[in-house]
């Protein structure tokens, strides 16, 4: 599934940035095929969707440290003995619900980003409108499961 995402990611990388020029990059990330105005309403959704996408992206190296830090945490507490381990259960319940949390975080930008098509509708702007608010939704829970599993992590991790 790596090797399909980073096939479809670099794909996409080269493909964006064969429509975009240097003038019309988004600061600080070149690529999505985005200008600084948008032309069309369909232009502003994208802009949409492509802005909370980089809002969230940058946070996956985070969703999966937490990941990992919090399945050592259950792997600690599985050694304990038997009262210590009982003792410890809530927080195992609630270690074991992050990690579920984390693990659709990640699988939800993951399969987002590989459905996505910027290429839906592309001549038939009624169909694109739905489809771009459709993904608009998307990427919105995404943004929503990361968010909200980093703020879990945050607070639960530092125990």
């Amino acid at each position: 599934m790596k090797s399909k995402l980073l096939v479809f990611l670099t794909f996409s990388a080269v493909l964006l940035g064969c429509l975009s020029t240097s003038e019309n990059q988004h600061e600080g990330h070149g690529g999505h095929g985005k200008t600084d105005v948008p032309q069309t309403p369909a232009d502003s959704l994208y802009t949409q969707v492509m802005d909370i996408h980089d809002q969230v992206m940058p946070k996956m190296g985070k969703i999966r440290g937490a990941q990992k830090q919090a399945q050592q945490m259950l792997d600690s507490i599985s050694t304990l003995p038997a009262q210590q381990a009982k003792a410890a259960a809530s927080y195992k319940q609630q270690l074991e619900t992050l990690v579920s949390d984390l693990n659709y975080a990640d699988f939800a930008m993951d399969k987002w980003m590989v459905e996505f098509n910027l290429d839906s509708a592309k001549n038939n702007l009624e169909l694109r409108m739905v489809y771009l608010q459709s993904e608009l939704d998307k990427v919105l829970n995404v943004k929503k499961a990361i968010l909200g599993s980093l703020s879990k992590a945050d607070s639960l991790l530092k125990k």
